[in-house]
């Protein structure tokens, strides 16, 4: 899942938040390969995503944030996801969640955002980016992460899989997705267009794969069921596949059915077809293809009428043989 943010304005106007302390140097030199000095790299503060209600209608827990406090520390920055080693401008050195001092979201709760500081090295390829953003033109970043799930903040089940709507109230709460259980992140990029109200995030979900069988475990719930255009799609392929798999087990029961039929008129003509037709109409397959088995050891145990010129191997006399003899 890819969430955006903002570099903030403080960071990055003004003397003093340009200069890393002594304690954010040492920080920045367990990535370098030699000790850089203090003039040698720009920093500034990033507000990478918050707990508030973005315009998708999505937010991150609070939780969430301390696990991607955690992930973020050490990840480049790079323009428009362009995962190119050349396109490498940035880079975490510090992270860590910040409460907003009586701020509320829109739903009420404290507001808290994920504020992490990050380095640039200071040299004529750099000047033009450090230039940007202490003008204001470069103030916003997309940060990729994954998140286990997205899940609904009225019920607490898979987003898209419960009755209720992104946006819509219920009960007097604001439904919306709730990013929970981040396990990775990739990289944060300098971007043009911010979707987050606070915090400057524009994202595209990348959500765990949702299987058949959880589809199915909604849909034996009560309610109505929101599905995403993939998951529709799957949902679709899947009842295909049992259609054609149906064909397959009609095809194979009639067979099943008409071989039971005929054995049973073999080894036990006294029943009428029409009484046997009856029986294997209520039969399972399981149970079709256990009579069948038994009508098939029955008539092979069964004497065999023999044949005008049988003659046994055992008997060696051929002259023996004169039952039919001319």
């Amino acid at each position: 899942m890819n969430n955006r943010g903002t570099v903030t304005k403080d960071a990055v106007i003004g003397g003093s938040t340009s200069r890393p302390t002594d304690e954010e140097l040492g920080l920045i030199n367990a990535y370098t390969r030699r000790e850089l000095s203090a003039d040698e790299v720009y920093v500034f503060s990033v507000v990478l995503c918050d707990n508030d209600v973005d315009r998708d209608g999505e937010r991150f827990t609070v939780e969430s944030l301390f696990e991607l406090e955690k992930l973020f520390v050490g990840k480049t920055g790079i323009f428009d996801h362009n995962p190119s080693a050349k396109n490498q401008t940035a880079r975490i050195f510090a992270c860590a969640v910040e409460s907003g001092g009586g701020k509320k979201t829109v739903t009420g709760d404290d507001y808290f955002c994920l504020k992490a500081r990050a380095y640039i090295p200071v040299n004529p390829d750099t000047a033009a980016v450090i230039s940007a953003i202490d003008s204001g033109i470069i103030r916003e970043v997309s940060v990729g992460c994954a998140v286990e799930r997205t899940v609904c903040s009225i019920c607490g089940e898979d987003i898209g899989m419960c009755p209720h709507k992104k946006g819509e109230q219920y009960g007097g709460k604001l439904c919306c997705g709730e990013l929970v259980k981040p396990y990775d992140a990739y990289e944060w990029s300098f971007v043009a267009v911010p979707s987050q109200r606070q915090a400057g995030v524009t994202k595209s979900l990348k959500r765990k794969e949702v299987t058949m069988e959880e589809i199915m475990k909604r849909l034996e719930k009560q309610g109505g069921l929101n599905l995403s255009d993939g998951e529709r799609e799957k949902l679709c392929a899947y009842i295909k596949n049992l259609k054609s798999s149906a064909k397959d087990g009609v095809y194979y029961r009639d067979s099943l059915s008409a071989e039971v039929l005929r054995l049973s008129a073999a080894v036990q003509p006294e029943v009428s077809r029409e009484t046997m037709d009856c029986i294997a109409k209520s039969l399972s397959v399981a149970q079709l293809d256990e009579l069948k088995r038994a009508f098939e050891k029955k008539l092979g145990n069964s004497v065999m009428p023999k044949p005008q010129l049988y003659t046994s191997k055992s008997k060696k006399d051929s002259q023996s043989n004169r039952e039919f003899s001319i």
